[in-house]
């Protein structure tokens, strides 16, 4: 089986009740069809990127799930005849997961084969910058150098 993520936007103007009833049938047509439910969030009204079918608020709700390919088909008509349902988006999340897995593995080999490093010695600080003596000291009038140039 493969794991999926289901994320669907619900109408604004739903009641609670009723978006939570759809949710349970949607876990139950999952589980009967055996697929395993994962995770259930409900995000909670948000405020939408542009409108979508007149609504700039939408109610997000996310499964999780690990089902048969079969099942996918099924679930989606169901999101996209549901009335209360403006936006839905259906994504295959089971091949990030073995990518990130064996990345993981693939750092855990190398780190077992490095050496422990040991902490480079600290570099000497640079010399301060040398400080240039002022041009004119307080209180003195400057020397005119154009004019002793040009004698």
């Amino acid at each position: 089986m493969r794991i999926y993520e289901e994320l669907f936007i619900v109408k604004p103007d739903v009641e609670e009740a009723e978006y939570s009833q759809f949710v349970k049938l949607l876990e139950e047509l999952i589980t009967s069809n055996g697929g395993t439910m994962e995770k259930t969030d409900i995000w909670g009204k948000r405020r939408l990127a542009y409108d979508v079918k007149g609504y700039g608020d939408g109610i997000y709700i996310l499964l999780v799930f690990a089902a048969p390919n079969s099942l996918i088909r099924e679930l989606e008509r169901r999101l996209r005849v549901t009335d209360m349902v403006i936006k839905y988006l259906t994504v295959r999340v089971d091949e990030d997961r073995k990518r990130l897995a064996k990345k993981t593995k693939q750092r855990e080999r190398r780190a077992i084969r490095k050496p422990a490093s040991v902490a480079p010695a600290p570099r000497p600080a640079p010399p301060p910058p040398a400080q240039e003596e002022p041009a004119e000291a307080p209180g003195k009038p400057a020397e005119e150098t154009v004019e002793s140039a040009a004698e």
